[in-house]
């Protein structure tokens, strides 16, 4: 059965082109990102594919492991392949690893303790990110008018909902 679509559950991004080949996405909040074809620093969209994906990850991870200590030490990468096959242009093995430490102790303790099902629960139902490209939800391109939107304060959401704190 398909989800419920409406008002609450609604994400746009605007992008707007900035330069011959470079492109700036922004949010309903303010918040922007530089996005070019790779001979400079800004992001590509797969690299900005590959961030979303850690990103998500992280947000989940410190949602329920970082509750119980701190981290004390955090990296995290995401990596894939770019291939071109009779599928077209796409990721493969994609995987996205965390290096973490917590504090010794009981509350580090704990946090150690949840972390492998911490991941398998991002894995497999908690980021949105990643069960987008798991789950493989068809994309539409279309052409058609989009609609200036005027930036909304923090916290607020066009729609009049409370934006949540992680959209992982």
């Amino acid at each position: 059965m398909p989800a419920q679509t409406g008002p609450e559950t609604y994400r746009s991004v605007d992008l707007h082109q900035i330069g011959e080949h470079r492109w700036k996405a922004t949010n309903h909040r303010g918040g922007g990102v530089s996005i070019g074809p790779g001979e400079d620093p800004d992001f590509t969209p797969v690299e900005l594919l590959l961030a979303a994906l850690v990103g998500c990850g992280a947000a989940d991870l410190d949602h329920i492991a970082g509750k119980r200590a701190p981290f004390e030490t955090f990296a995290a990468r995401a990596e894939g392949h770019k291939v071109r096959d009779e599928g077209g242009n796409h990721l493969v093995q994609l995987t996205v690893t965390f290096d973490v430490t917590f504090p010794a102790g009981e509350a580090g303790d704990a946090a150690r303790e949840v972390l492998p099902r911490t991941l398998q629960q991002i894995q497999d139902r908690l980021c949105t990110v990643g069960r987008t490209v798991t789950l493989g939800d068809p994309v539409q391109y279309v052409a058609g008018h989009v609609e200036p939107r005027p930036v909304e304060s923090p916290g607020a959401d066009p729609a009049g909902v409370d934006t949540p704190p992680s959209d992982g």
